[in-house]
């Protein structure tokens, strides 16, 4: 149905906008069901979060993944992180227009100074609370939204140290009527984002690989266990897995806990490699081809 970003700097009150929102779309005449994604989502500790670059990166990671598995057509879903940096705010704006919804931007605006207070106050009361060096470089990094740029658009504007935040904020009352108004022929203001061709191919590709490679290395460890147990536990070499498809040599017999073991880590490289090299294979022969070499060579005759 709909994607809202929370965007803002540290201790901006974002937690509480979103919070807010949920509960206004909650109390709306439609009642959609919502849901919040936040690092409190997967337990982690904020300033570990942020204590490295490759933190950072990882939770980005996370907290993009489990939006990508959220988004619907029948619910919300409200991603309550810093969201600073305007090329992560486009990848979660990709990520709704792949699946064909709704998407915003709740940008709670506040200055550096009631940041840095409210950041204090949180440390004086014991509540979770950024390191001074974390909260500088974060503030430092922010890159404010702008409205012109598409994946910033449309962007609602909270302003929490002059009018605080409530459901009744303006912001908020926009925010929940772009949301939830209903679409027809005549409307203008509301805006569902459209997949593309390549975006939908894409999605198909990664699924269709998935599945290939899944099913294929599971079909080359039965073909494997089979001729094991027809040997009574000697080398099984010259196993066919198909037609045209080398065959399977292994030198000593494996039990299935390291077939199983191996075969994880194959889909995990094949998928590591993809990021920055070809793409995975998209069919059942290649994918077999693949993963016997790998086999033959973790497990085959020094």
């Amino acid at each position: 149905m709909a994607l809202v970003v929370i965007c803002g700097q540290p201790c901006s009150g974002k937690s509480t906008a979103a919070e807010c929102l949920a509960e206004a779309l909650r109390d709306s005449e439609s009642k959609p069901s919502v849901r919040i994604i936040d690092e409190g989502s997967f337990h982690l500790d904020r300033n570990e979060s942020y204590a490295t670059m490759t933190a950072e990166k990882n939770l980005r990671g996370l907290l993009r993944s489990e939006v990508d598995r959220s988004l619907t057509k029948d619910s919300i879903v409200i991603v309550d992180s810093l969201n600073s940096i305007k090329g992560y705010r486009y990848e979660l704006w990709c990520l709704a227009r792949a699946a064909g919804i709704r998407y915003c931007v709740v940008f709670s605006n506040v200055e550096e100074n009631d940041c840095r207070k409210w950041n204090e106050d949180r440390k004086d009361k014991g509540d979770s609370a950024y390191n001074d060096d974390i909260f500088d470089d974060l503030v430092r990094r922010f890159e404010k939204p702008d409205r012109r740029n598409r994946w910033d658009s449309p962007l609602f504007e909270l302003g929490p140290s002059t009018e605080g935040i409530k459901k009744s904020s303006a912001a908020i009352i926009d925010a929940v009527m772009y949301l939830t108004k209903r679409i027809d022929s005549k409307t203008r203001d509301v805006k569902v984002l459209q997949p593309t061709i390549a975006t939908q191919n894409v999605r198909f590709s990664e699924a269709n690989s998935l599945y290939e490679m899944d099913r294929a290395t599971q079909e080359v460890i039965n073909v494997i266990i089979e001729a094991q147990s027809q040997a009574a536990g000697g080398p099984v070499n010259g196993v066919p897995v198909g037609q045209g498809l080398p065959a399977v040599n292994i030198s000593r017999s494996v039990a299935l806990p390291e077939l199983r073991r191996l075969r994880r880590t194959f889909i995990k490289l094949t998928g590591q490699t993809s990021l920055s090299g070809p793409p995975p294979p998209s069919d059942s022969d290649s994918a077999k081809r693949m993963f016997v070499d790998y086999l033959n060579r973790e497990l085959g005759a020094a």
